[in-house]
C-alpha cells in the first residue's frame, strides 16, 4: 500500500523546498561550494544579532525551561502592544500573539480564518508562505499585480477587479519581499479603501519595517485604518538578525468586538502548538523597548546599503537585464528580457545555473510571478562577492539556451 501526501500540498509553491533546493544540498554534501543567494537569513553572511538580545536570552535561560502561556510571555506581548501604541495603533495585549517566527503566525491566522474555497488577495510577486498557508487551509490565493513600471507598487484597479463574494482578506507585504518596494501612505490608503468597501480583513506583513534605504520611510498599515480589522505580522528574524530564534508576533487591531469568534479561533489554533519557543520570547521585550536593530547597516556607509547598491548596479550592467532599485528588505528582483534570452522555464534556468555555476537563486514563478522573466537574488553576501557572483550570472546568461 502506498501512502500519498495530502492533495492540499500538491500545488504548494515555496521558495525553499523543492528540487532546486534539494540539488543545492546535494552539491554541498558532495563538497561543492554553493553561493547561496536564495534565503534571506542574515546570520550565515556574518551579520550578528544585537548583543543585548543575546545577553537577555542567556540570562533568562534557566527560567525559560517551562511552557509560557498559549499566546506567549505577557512581558513580551506588552512590549509589542507598547511598540504599536508608539506608532498610533491601539492594540490590546490580549490580542497580541507570539509565534515561532512570523511564518507560523501567518499559517495560524489563515487556519483560524478560512473555509474551503475562501479567497485571499495576495501580491504578485509574493512571499510564498502566504500562498502556501492559504492553500493548505483550503483557501484560494488570488494574486493581484504589482507594477514594475511604478516602483512595484500594487495596481489598485487590479485589486478591485479581483474582489469576489468569497474574498475574505487582503495581504500587504511592506517593505516587500521580493521587490524591495516600500509603499507610501497614499498607496496604503488606496488599498485600505478597497478593503473598507468590501469589508476585508487586512493582513500586513511588516517583517522588514526597519530595513530601509535612502529616503524610504515605513508606515504601519494599521495606523491608517483604525476602523478595519488589521493583522500585523513582524518578528526578530530580519532587522534583528535572529532568524534562528523563530520569534515573531501578530497584533490584531481595529474593531475587535466584531471579531470575537475569529480571535477565539486564533487562540484555539495557538493552543495546538501549546506555546511558542520560550527562550527566544525573552528577546522580544529588549528588542522592542530599546529598538536595537542595527539601523547603521542601512545608512549610506552601512554594509546592507552598499550591498544593495553594488548588486543593483551589477544587475543593470548585464545586457538585457534590468532591476528597479530596492528601497527596503534584503532582495533584488531583476527582469530578464526574454527577447534577448529566450527562457521558457525559469525553474530550469535556475537549476541549470546552480549545476553549472554553483549559484543558488530563486525563480520568479516560485514567488507567484506569472512569467519566467524574473528571479530573486538575496543581497546579503559581502559586496565584492555579490558583484562577482552577479557578473558570473551575466556570463552564464550570455551563452545560455533552452
Amino acid at each position: 500500500m502506498k501512502f500519498a501526501q495530502s492533495s492540499r500540498l500538491s500545488n504548494l509553491s515555496h521558495e525553499a523546498p523543492g528540487p532546486i533546493a534539494h540539488e543545492a544540498a546535494r552539491l554541498e554534501a558532495a563538497g561543492h561550494s554553493v553561493v547561496r543567494l536564495d534565503v534571506g537569513d542574515p546570520h550565515p553572511f556574518g551579520f550578528q544579532a544585537p548583543a543585548e538580545l543575546l545577553r537577555q536570552v542567556s540570562a533568562t535561560l534557566a527560567e525559560s525551561a517551562g511552557y509560557t502561556s498559549t499566546k506567549g510571555l505577557p512581558a513580551a506581548r506588552r512590549a509589542v502592544a507598547r511598540y504599536y501604541s508608539s506608532r498610533a495603533v491601539r492594540v490590546d495585549v490580549e490580542n497580541v500573539f507570539l509565534g515561532n517566527g512570523a511564518s507560523e503566525l501567518i499559517t495560524m491566522a489563515m487556519t483560524a480564518l478560512l473555509e474551503d474555497r475562501d479567497e485571499v488577495l495576495v501580491p504578485a510577486p509574493d512571499f510564498p508562505v502566504w500562498t502556501a498557508a492559504i492553500t493548505v487551509n483550503g483557501g484560494r490565493a488570488v494574486h493581484y499585480r504589482c507594477d514594475e513600471s511604478s516602483d512595484w507598487y500594487p495596481d489598485l484597479a487590479d485589486i478591485a477587479a479581483k474582489v469576489t463574494a468569497r474574498t475574505r482578506a487582503i495581504v500587504i507585504i511592506n517593505p516587500n519581499n521580493p521587490t524591495g518596494a516600500v509603499y507610501p501612505p497614499e498607496v496604503l490608503t488606496g488599498i485600505l479603501e478597497i478593503a473598507r468597501e468590501h469589508n476585508l480583513i487586512v493582513c500586513s506583513d511588516e517583517i522588514y519595517d526597519k530595513i530601509l534605504y535612502d529616503d524610504a520611510t515605513h508606515t504601519v498599515t494599521a495606523s491608517l485604518a483604525p476602523d478595519l480589522l488589521c493583522l500585523t505580522f513582524n518578528g526578530l528574524s530580519k532587522a534583528y538578525r535572529c532568524a534562528g530564534f523563530r520569534a515573531g508576533w501578530l497584533s490584531v487591531s481595529g474593531p475587535t468586538d466584531h471579531a470575537t469568534s475569529y480571535l477565539g479561533g486564533l487562540t484555539t489554533v495557538a493552543g495546538l502548538r501549546r506555546c511558542p519557543n520560550a527562550p527566544a520570547q525573552q528577546a522580544i521585550r529588549v528588542a522592542l523597548d530599546a529598538e536595537h536593530s542595527g539601523l547603521d547597516l542601512t545608512l549610506p556607509a552601512g554594509r546592507l546599503h552598499e550591498q544593495r547598491d553594488r548588486a543593483w548596479a551589477a544587475l543593470n550592467a548585464i545586457p538585457g537585464v534590468s532591476c528597479v532599485k530596492p528601497k527596503g528588505a534584503l532582495y533584488a528582483f531583476p527582469k530578464i528580457d526574454l527577447g534577448v534570452y529566450p527562457i521558457r522555464d525559469d525553474e530550469q534556468f535556475v537549476l541549470d545555473l546552480l549545476l553549472q555555476e554553483k549559484i543558488h537563486i530563486v525563480p520568479g514563478t516560485g514567488l507567484g510571478w506569472p512569467a519566467p522573466d524574473h528571479v530573486r537574488i538575496v543581497t546579503l553576501p559581502e559586496a565584492d562577492v555579490l558583484e562577482q557572483t552577479i557578473e558570473r550570472i551575466g556570463q552564464f546568461l550570455a551563452t545560455y539556451r533552452q
